[in-house]
């Protein structure tokens, strides 16, 4: 048994083996060697993958894939007992998350930013006056890209459902509302991947190939591919959410990481609007004739 008293500040103090009890709601993380870790992984995936692009093979950019995966993966799991098992997240550190969510989104905002307008520079200014470039056969908007709009809006609506579901007390309702929004990503990706198979252009650069490489190839292959690769990032990131709550993490009251993967999911959906309107549909719009001359 320890003895215990209460100092002037209301803060109970004890002998023995009891613990200190903070006296502030903010969260002073541990020590941790997960950065340290995945600044090597991360420097051993970027290293590997210009050696692989170079023709020096790939094991070096999978031994630092690996390593990003499992970093990800123990840092995260970190994360998660400190929010759910631990008790850390005062609501003052989860406002801090939320700003940083916010700040975080922002910056994901000017990124894209920069492959619009990338693509505007050179579709209203075109070097040889017309756009799309000749040689370049664009996809038509209302095939596949229209496939996925209407695939990544009703996910939208879908991880709300989940969000909600969740603040009514709904754990059914929230399981199955992610579950639908993991395989709308994944069919998302399938489509894309799809699509980028039976490209009529292509990102590689060759004089003697119509559509072979340009700047349309270029700022159509970076502006969505970047995005695809946020879908995938955005799929995992539910799918995590998927299993916390089967495994009950979530709370109506406490639910910081269902909230940020559904704020990022809403993101990515309208970027693709812009992408579907300015480069799938206004970009094809902007062809002349002339454009789509062989």
């Amino acid at each position: 048994m320890t003895d215990t008293h209460i100092d002037a500040h209301g803060q109970a103090h004890g002998g023995g083996h009891a613990h200190a009890v903070p006296k502030h709601p903010y969260h002073l993380v541990d020590p941790s060697p997960w950065p340290i870790v995945g600044s090597i992984a991360a420097g051993l995936l970027a290293t590997g993958g210009v050696l692989f692009m170079h023709g020096y093979g790939w094991w070096l950019m999978a031994i630092g894939f690996i390593a990003v995966l499992a970093t990800m993966a123990v840092w995260w799991r970190d994360v998660i007992r400190e929010a759910t098992f631990e008790g850390l997240h005062t609501p003052v550190v989860q406002l801090g998350l939320r700003y940083g969510m916010a700040l975080f989104i922002a910056s994901e905002v000017m990124f894209f930013s920069a492959f619009f307008w990338a693509f505007f520079s050179s579709s209203l200014f075109p070097a040889d006056g017309v756009w799309p470039p000749k040689g370049i056969h664009p996809f038509d908007p209302f095939e596949f890209p229209f496939l996925n709009t209407l695939i990544l809006l009703l996910s939208g609506t879908t991880v709300t459902w989940a969000h909600h579901s969740l603040l009514e007390g709904n754990q059914k309702g929230l399981i199955q509302g992610l579950t639908i929004t993991v395989i709308l990503g994944l069919c998302f990706t399938s489509v894309q991947a799809y699509e980028y198979g039976h490209a009529a252009f292509s990102f590689r650069f060759d004089e003697s190939v119509p559509g072979a490489g340009g700047i349309y190839p270029s700022t159509f292959f970076m502006a969505t591919g970047f995005h695809g690769f946020h879908v995938i990032v955005g799929t995992i990131f539910l799918a995590v959410c998927l299993w916390r709550a089967t495994q009950g993490h979530f709370k109506p009251d406490h639910h910081f990481g269902l909230e940020a993967a559904a704020w990022y999911w809403h993101f990515v959906d309208v970027v693709w609007l812009f992408l579907f309107v300015c480069i799938y549909w206004w970009g094809m719009g902007a062809a002349t004739p002339a454009g789509h001359g062989g």
